[in-house]
C-alpha cells in the first residue's frame, strides 16, 4: 500500500492519539508514587518503561479498529467511543491496521526483553509486559474476544492494576504490597470509566454481537454500575489510609477529595437515570473526563510533594 501524506495523516488519527493520555497518566502515578518510596527516579528508565507501554497503547488502538469494524458500522462514531471511524471511512487501510498492531505488539515485547538485560530487572518485569499484551490483542480478536464475551470489563479493570504497577516497576524494580494495594481503587476508576464509554453504542454493540454490560442490561442498569464503581473508588482511597503502609507524608484524605469528582456525577447520574443516547452520551462524556482530570489532580499532588 502507498503511504502518501494524507494517509500518513489517517494512520495517526486512526490509533486515537487522544486517548494515549489516559494511560500516560497512569504510567506517571504509578512512578510517582514509586519515587515518594524513595525510588530514585531515572529518565533512562522512565522513557524507556513508558514506550514499553505506549507501543502496547497504540496497538490495541489499531487492533480494535480492525476487529471492532462491524460493530463500529453499526454504532458510529462518537467522541467517546466506537473506534476512530477512520476505517470505516477507508476499509483500504483494514489489513494496515492489523499489520501494524502485530508489529506493535512484538515491538513492545521485545523492548521490555531489553529493558531488563540493560537494567538487570527480573523476569517479572518482561512478564508484566507480554500479560499487557496479550490482554490488548486479545481484547477484541479471536479467538478470546474479550470484550465480545461478557469480560471487556474485567480486562479494563485490569488495566487499571497494569498501567500504574508497569510505571512503578519500571522506577522501583519491583512490585510491592503498597503499590498493588494502590490500584484498587484505580481499577474501579477503570469500571467507571469503560462502561460510560459503552454507554453511546449499547445498540450497535448489540447488533455487533459484543456482549457488554451495557448491552446485557441496559443503560439504567450501567448509569447504576457507574454510581457505584465511583463509589467505591472514593471508599477504597479512604480505606488505604488506615493500613499503614504509605509514608506519612502521603494524605489519602486529599486523594479521597480529588475521587468526590467522579462520584458526584455518578450521584448525579443515578438521580437522572437518562436512557436515551443522546442524553446519555453527554454524561458518558462528562464521566471519561472526570476520570483524565482526577488523574491530572493525583499526578499534581504526587509532584509536589515529591519537590515540596
Amino acid at each position: 500500500m502507498k503511504i502518501d501524506g494524507d494517509a500518513l495523516i489517517k494512520i495517526v488519527k486512526l490509533g486515537r492519539p487522544v486517548f494515549l493520555f489516559d494511560g500516560f497518566l497512569l504510567f506517571i502515578m504509578g512512578a510517582l508514587l514509586a519515587v515518594i518510596f524513595n525510588a530514585e527516579f531515572s529518565l533512562t528508565k522512565f522513557i524507556m518503561g513508558y514506550s514499553i507501554l505506549l507501543l502496547c497503547h497504540l496497538a490495541v488502538h489499531y487492533s480494535n479498529d480492525y476487529y471492532d469494524f462491524k460493530t463500529d458500522s453499526l454504532s458510529g462514531p462518537s467522541t467517546v467511543s466506537a473506534g476512530s471511524g477512520i476505517l470505516l471511512e477507508n476499509p483500504e487501510l483494514k489489513q494496515f491496521s492489523k499489520g501494524l498492531a502485530i508489529a506493535l505488539n512484538l515491538l513492545s515485547v521485545v523492548l521490555a526483553a531489553v529493558f531488563i538485560i540493560i537494567f538487570s530487572y527480573p523476569i517479572e518485569f518482561f512478564l508484566l509486559a507480554v500479560f499487557g499484551n496479550f490482554l490488548a490483542w486479545f481484547y477484541t480478536a479471536p479467538p478470546l474476544k474479550l470484550a465480545y464475551n461478557r469480560l471487556g470489563e474485567v480486562s479494563n479493570a485490569l488495566y487499571g492494576i497494569l498501567l500504574p504497577s508497569a510505571g512503578f516497576f519500571t522506577l522501583m524494580g519491583m512490585l510491592t504490597i503498597p503499590m498493588l494495594i494502590f490500584t484498587i481503587p484505580l481499577a474501579f476508576s477503570r469500571l467507571f470509566l469503560t462502561n460510560s464509554a459503552n454507554i453511546p453504542d449499547m445498540e450497535g454493540d448489540k447488533l455487533g454481537g459484543k456482549i457488554t454490560l451495557i448491552v446485557a442490561n441496559g443503560r439504567r442498569f450501567g448509569f447504576k454500575f457507574i454510581g457505584i464503581s465511583a463509589f467505591m473508588m472514593t471508599l477504597s482511597f479512604a480505606l488505604i489510609s488506615f493500613t499503614g503502609l504509605y509514608p506519612q507524608v502521603l494524605n489519602f484524605k486529599v486523594l479521597t477529595f480529588i475521587s468526590v469528582i467522579p462520584l458526584s456525577l455518578g450521584i448525579m447520574e443515578l438521580l437522572k437515570m437518562p436512557s436515551d443516547r443522546e442524553l446519555a452520551t453527554k454524561y458518558a462524556t462528562f464521566n471519561i473526563k472526570s476520570i483524565f482530570l482526577i488523574g491530572l489532580l493525583i499526578n499534581s499532588y504526587f509532584a509536589f510533594l515529591i519537590l515540596s
